[in-house]
């Protein structure tokens, strides 16, 4: 089965993100296809390489990360939702004038579009969060 993932609660605040990550590693363990996972409202907090928890715990931004590049998935990342919250990669950083640019690593930006076209291309779109 194709399985598209829209997380919309952020890192350390939410169970939802967690939640979504092991579903993902579980169904592509399980040989299923993870068509996009899509981050919005906070949950774009999930993409910010600026997150920095205690060594002793768990790193989710790098977790997605690491997931992404062994899979090679689509970490799709809202942009309105990520400039509201201060998430911007380098052509955003350049284009707003920004100092600097915090996008981690295997996410993208882009807008909605992205998620109606991951609900349309897979067999279902799996909602984390509230």
């Amino acid at each position: 089965m194709k399985f598209s993932i829209m997380v919309s609660e952020g890192p350390y605040t939410h169970q939802a993100s967690d939640t979504a990550y092991q579903f993902a590693k579980a169904a592509l363990e399980k040989g299923h296809e993870i068509y996009r996972i899509f981050f919005y409202h906070d949950g774009v907090n999930n993409a910010t390489s600026l997150t920095t928890p205690p060594q002793d715990d768990r790193n989710i931004v790098n977790r997605w990360s690491e997931l992404a590049e062994a899979h090679n998935l689509d970490l799709v990342v809202c942009i309105a939702a990520a400039q509201r919250r201060g998430i911007v990669d380098e052509d955003e950083m350049k284009r707003h004038r920004k100092d600097g640019h915090n996008l981690a690593k295997g996410f993208r930006i882009s807008g909605l579009g992205q998620l109606i076209e991951a609900g349309i291309d897979a067999d279902r779109l799996i909602v984390f969060g509230d």
